[in-house]
């Protein structure tokens, strides 16, 4: 690592009477990988805006490059080579690979936009950085892990010396992960600092060389990463040392009667002939690689999608549900794993999020009782420890671990039968997860169930009392969790059919 680069002291942000960060100290260096870490809602995303001019900070000093800054926008920033890789890529996706990364900056011929140009250009910047990809090509044909090169390219087209990257491998296969890990240690040698913002501890011990943790808007320290343990890191960011093993045995008795039962479920090319049972107080978890079929089951299961065959039982008897709110109505609950898309209401209260599946419960002589549904949104959210001002603060100003909890709050409100979880802690931190595993299993204390699809393999064997596992939109085997390892689970999940 080189010289320090950017040095932020004492760093003060208020909205709205809320102190968003408390005096918050960090620093980079030419050249370093560093960690920014902290539960949702610990004042990262703030803090980032604050260095690139899209908040103006109420305290403390910005040192870049030796000089005292402070940027007015994100233009200023990013002229003087600050480039952030936001989690949700917001580009054009019509457009060729080309004309995204010099959009605003176009190179002209004779007063028309030189496309040809581009593209050499554009092949030049990907040589740079070591990737293939054609600039011709239309970028909303690309995969979300190429998508981030094209920004990383973008970047590097800039004369970037600091690149902040947000999340960059929450929605990345395992092989665009160790691409995406090549380029930031070309970029490491070029000298370029890196600002990590991620929940994930195993890439925090492969990339990073130092981490720096955030507390309800504080800094807590920075550490070496070399140095310190997985543990250490976790109690930082939440006071506390989370603990979670394997489970070792299956929680449901034997005798627990089968609640849900799917037969022969096929729905176009992504579900082929899929069957399971789920009892009464069980956690299954369905798991697979990227692609297997797994979501795709779960919304033909819930209405969400149509379904050419199969059978639906609920204690027995033949359920017809071909809408979610059939689905709902008997007693089935489903948290997307795109929350944005088919979960949030961002301009609505946290109330309002809370309680619209639930509505008709607070209507009298067609009067809704807006008192009780703040009451009631406020106990469900309180259980959850979402960070929220007040029940009538707006979804969209909540951190997205808050606006996860407040969609859990909906159909725990609910107080559903089944309870279908996707990914269910994408994109949450450790403290975070903790709470929401915590929920989970008073749910099936209480006699409830639960689907659960999730990616990482270390969560499906701490949670599951049994393992559905899928390959190409076929069950290719079930596990008790007595038996299940991470082995066994990706041999099934790679067992391809064949012809």
């Amino acid at each position: 690592m080189g010289e320090t680069i950017l040095k932020m002291q004492g760093i003060q942000k208020y909205f709205s009477g809320v102190h968003a960060l408390k005096g918050v100290d960090f620093e980079l260096r030419a050249g370093e990988v560093h960690a920014l870490m902290g539960e949702n809602g610990a004042g990262k995303s703030t803090l980032i805006k604050v260095l690139c001019g899209i908040h103006k900070k109420d305290g403390g000093s910005i040192t870049y490059f030796g000089e005292d800054t402070e940027f007015a926008n994100i233009a200023e920033s990013q002229a003087a080579g600050i480039s952030v890789i936001h989690q949700e890529l917001n580009m054009m996706n019509d457009l060729t690979v080309a004309q995204n990364m010099f959009i605003g900056r176009e190179f002209k011929k004779s007063g028309l936009i030189d496309d040809r140009k581009m593209e050499e250009e554009a092949k030049l910047l990907f040589d740079r950085i070591g990737v293939h990809i054609d600039p011709n090509c239309k970028l909303g044909n690309l995969t979300v892990g190429k998508q981030q090169m094209v920004e990383i390219a973008k970047a590097v087209s800039r004369d970037c010396k600091l690149l902040v990257l947000d999340e960059p491998t929450a929605a990345l296969t395992l092989p665009e992960v160790e691409e995406l890990f090549k380029i930031m240690r070309d970029l490491q040698a070029k000298g370029i600092g890196m600002i990590y913002i991620s929940h994930r501890m195993d890439e925090i011990n492969r990339i990073s060389d130092r981490v720096t943790v955030m507390r309800d808007g504080e800094y807590v320290g920075t550490v070496n990463t070399a140095e310190v343990t997985k543990d250490d890191i976790v109690k930082m960011m939440v006071g506390r040392v989370i603990m979670g093993e394997q489970k070792t045995a299956s929680n449901v008795p034997a005798d627990a009667p089968v609640l849900l039962e799917v037969k022969n479920l096929n729905a176009g090319k992504e579900v082929k002939n899929v069957s399971f049972q789920l009892r009464k107080g069980e956690i299954l978890g369905f798991a697979g690689l990227m692609g297997a079929g797994r979501t795709e089951v779960v919304r033909a299961l819930y209405g969400a999608d149509p379904r050419q065959t199969g059978e639906i039982y609920l204690n027995g008897k033949r359920a017809k549900i071909k809408t979610p709110t059939q689905a709902v109505r008997n007693g089935i609950c489903y948290l997307s794993e795109d929350r944005k898309r088919y979960g949030l209401m961002l301009d609505k209260s946290v109330s309002e999020n809370t309680t619209i599946a639930s509505v008709d419960h607070f209507i009298t002589a067609g009067i809704i009782n807006d008192a009780k549904m703040k009451k009631d949104s406020a106990e469900y959210n309180e259980k959850l420890r979402t960070k929220t001002p007040s029940m009538d603060q707006l979804l969209k100003n909540l951190s997205g671990g808050n606006q996860q909890k407040v969609i859990i709050a909906r159909w725990l409100m609910k107080n559903a039968d089944i309870f279908i979880f996707d990914e269910p802690t994408r994109g949450i931190d450790v403290g975070a997860k903790s709470e929401i595993y915590r929920l989970m299993e008073e749910l099936v204390e209480q006699g409830k169930s639960i689907i659960m699809i999730s990616s990482e393999l270390p969560e499906v064997l701490r949670m599951s009392d049994r393992i559905l596992v899928m390959c190409e939109g076929r069950k290719t085997g079930e596990l008790d969790i007595s038996e299940a390892t991470q082995e066994k689970i990706m041999q099934l999940a790679t067992m391809r059919e064949e012809n």
